[in-house]
């Protein structure tokens, strides 16, 4: 009963109780984003590997691989710390959340029969598991889904959080949605062959190329919703005029 009471008033304020709601948007916007690049570049400072591997989900099995974990972890935690205006956010949120975990939990496949043929810049070998690895794929999948259905249909709604979104934010909304949405969509394509050349979509990142896409793109829209922005824009006015006032006096 008290599951269904979650919030009888999404008009509401959002309550002060964990820090305030978008300085949760904003770790988890900043998580988001920047994964794909601490990653990358991370794996170059420690091992001098300039190209990205062929998904995200093989970091895991890096030199990078804590970075990798304790990101998604801390996202993970983060968006479950999340509770938006009604109750179908916290859904989205903690749903997101939990995949996120069974990502960790269960790594994908790298295609490595033994530890001998892993590349240098591989610092763990797990046995590959069919079935771990589908579960670790759908887990993704649908880690990304929540957060995609959550910028298409909740972030550009009125009562999505105490201030009411502008019509280009909403366009943004909707554009990074369906741009997370299409990005999964070439992944599925192209990872099974269907449409698009298998070999060319693994031999050029694809699946990489298509997560990031989709990350960053998730980031962005939670940043938005933060005002983080504008918020940063504000920030860098008010320094300036700071300098201005001392400049003068």
């Amino acid at each position: 009963m008290a599951l269904l009471e979650y919030n009888s008033n999404p008009k509401a304020p959002e309550k002060p109780v964990v820090s305030g709601q978008d300085t949760i948007r904003i770790i988890i916007g900043l998580l988001g984003f920047f994964l794909p690049f601490i990653l990358v570049g991370g794996l170059f400072v420690y091992s001098c590997y300039p190209k990205p591997l062929s998904s995200i989900s093989h970091y895991y099995y890096t030199r990078v691989g804590s970075i990798f974990c304790s990101t998604l972890g801390i996202l993970a935690v983060v968006l479950l710390a999340y509770k938006g205006k009604k109750l179908i956010d916290f859904i989205f949120s903690t749903t997101a959340a939990v995949f996120a975990m069974l990502v960790v939990i269960l790594p994908t496949n790298i295609g490595y029969k033994d530890a001998r043929q892993l590349p240098p810049y591989f610092a763990t070998f797990i046995a590959d598991n069919c079935t771990r690895s589908t579960v670790h794929f759908t887990s993704a999948g649908i880690f990304l889904g929540s957060l995609a259905l959550m910028s298409l249909l909740r972030f550009p709604k009125d009562d999505s959080s105490d201030e009411k979104p502008k019509p280009l934010d909403i366009f943004m909304y909707r554009a990074s949605g369906l741009v997370m949405i299409v990005s999964m969509l070439i992944i599925l394509l192209g990872a099974n062959g269907w449409l698009i050349d298998k070999k060319w979509f693994e031999d050029h990142q694809g699946i990489f190329w298509g997560e990031a896409v989709a990350v960053c793109t998730f980031g962005y829209s939670w940043l938005l919703k933060a005002g983080f922005f504008s918020k940063t824009a504000n920030l860098a006015k008010n320094i300036k005029n700071f300098h201005l006032v001392n400049y003068n006096e």
